[in-house]
């Protein structure tokens, strides 16, 4: 019997057609590779603004601007798509720049992905939130699931309007979303992307192209984080598991690691005892100083099983061992 499901279960896996929005982005550059992996490099379609380089232009790939309604139906159509990953997005720094545009791309293309899924039945949509939900008000320590949500930026105000909306669409039109609240996510394999955050990924990159890092945050400033092998992980875990145990459908907490400047970068320095950090915080700290150093994620935990594998030291190690290949390149 165990063999008969085994085999349905490859069957289902196979006939998932899978797109990906934003595929060239931090996250979407490894999260498309992992997805070919699981469901088949013909079944993953990656999307992008731009053409693609490298492991991505291996696989099928598409031009969509995230906003484009119905180039986003042609391409479904086009690949008979029954899950999508939709992570474009103008993150919260940069969405300072231009609030408007950021609350436009971030909010219409996340409507439209959630009518394509209402209107052609998909099976899964997965759409990431953000610690940039909460605020001033919240609580900084062990942030609960549920709690007061007071963003003081245009990035924070679209993904908590985001995350009532993904639940509206699954309590009215059933649709099957799901979604994670990021913490800050640092990998080395893109470069960073207007992300608050975004120091503990450049950190890296200028320790090893310069020898020394000026940072926009004081030193002191923790942050919740996750290595980018976590994230993916997450990710999927949470889009492979039963339907019946996602007891929320706005957006789950996930942690995995605190610390600050002055932290990681005592890690760099145990590796590269050379390396140099100053400090020099610009507008970007207010805005960490509106999030939470901690995040309570034992729903997660419960629910689904979630548990990350890296810790401060594993991520600086692993980062340090892979990221002077990528430059030689």
């Amino acid at each position: 019997m165990s063999e008969i499901l085994n085999f349905a279960a490859l069957i289902e896996k196979a006939m998932n057609k899978v797109l990906v929005i934003g595929a060239l982005g931090q996250l979407g550059s490894e999260l498309t590779l992992a997805l070919r992996e699981l469901h088949g490099k013909e079944n993953v379609i990656a999307s992008d603004l731009k053409q693609p380089e490298g492991k991505i232009a291996e696989g099928p790939f598409e031009l969509l601007n995230a906003m484009d309604r119905q180039r986003l139906y042609e391409i479904a159509e086009k690949h008979n798509i029954t899950q999508v990953y939709h992570l474009a997005a103008i993150l919260s720094a940069k969405g300072e720049s231009d609030p408007k545009l950021a609350w436009q791309l971030n909010m219409e293309s996340l409507i439209h992905v959630l009518d394509l899924a209402k209107d052609k039945k998909l099976d899964k949509v997965y759409w990431p939130s953000s610690i940039a939900v909460f605020g001033p008000s919240t609580p900084r320590v062990d942030t609960p699931q549920n709690t007061v949500m007071d963003p003081n930026t245009v990035y924070g105000i679209s993904k908590l309007a985001g995350e009532r909306w993904c639940e509206y669409y699954h309590q009215k039109y059933g649709v099957d979303v799901r979604s994670l609240r990021y913490p800050g996510l640092i990998g080395y394999k893109a470069k960073p992307g207007g992300g608050t955050t975004d120091y503990a990924v450049d950190i890296f990159y200028k320790a090893l192209e310069e020898g020394s890092y000026e940072c926009f945050l004081s030193e002191d400033t923790y942050l919740p984080m996750m290595y980018m092998d976590d994230a993916v992980k997450a990710t999927i875990d949470l889009m492979e598991t039963d339907g019946d145990k996602i007891k929320v459908r706005s957006s789950y907490n996930v942690s995995a690691i605190s610390f600050s400047p002055v932290e990681i970068a005592n890690q760099i320095k145990s590796q590269m005892p050379d390396f140099e950090i100053t400090y020099n915080p610009d507008f970007r700290q207010k805005i960490a100083d509106s999030w939470p150093d901690s995040i309570d994620d034992s729903q997660a935990r419960s629910d689904w099983g979630w548990k990350p594998s890296f810790d401060l030291k594993a991520m600086t190690e692993d980062i340090l061992q892979g990221l002077p290949e990528l430059l030689k390149k």
